[in-house]
């Protein structure tokens, strides 16, 4: 199950964050690491349903234990997907990658 939380911003709109396990076979990332994952979105519903669309059908969000942080938030809501991903635990030099190059990379191996 993944741990995460999300943010209600003052538009209405929410930053949803997820602490999900790598994709089998993922290069960037070692095995048995963790991804965290970045949505905005409408509600915290449509959050979930983006990354379930990917493919990443056993999503779900029970509470708010580990929400985005102001980082976090920013890096959601100016990338124009708003979908985004990084290693855990964080390097500070690592940027965050759309979340199509986690899925080519996990469907490559």
């Amino acid at each position: 199950m993944a741990g995460g939380g999300f943010v209600k911003l003052p538009d209405g709109s929410v930053v949803v964050a997820l602490s999900l396990p790598s994709p089998p076979g993922d290069g960037a990332v070692p095995p048995g690491g963790r991804v965290r994952v970045l949505v905005h979105a409408a509600n915290r519903a449509r959050a979930l349903t983006r990354v379930r669309n990917l493919g990443l059908r056993a999503v779900y969000l029970r509470g708010n234990s580990e929400p985005p942080s102001p980082d976090e938030i920013s890096a959601a809501l100016y990338h124009p997907e708003g979908l985004v991903w990084r290693t855990m635990p964080e390097v500070e030099t690592e940027s965050w990658h759309p979340i199509a190059s986690l899925l080519r990379r996990g469907r490559a191996a």
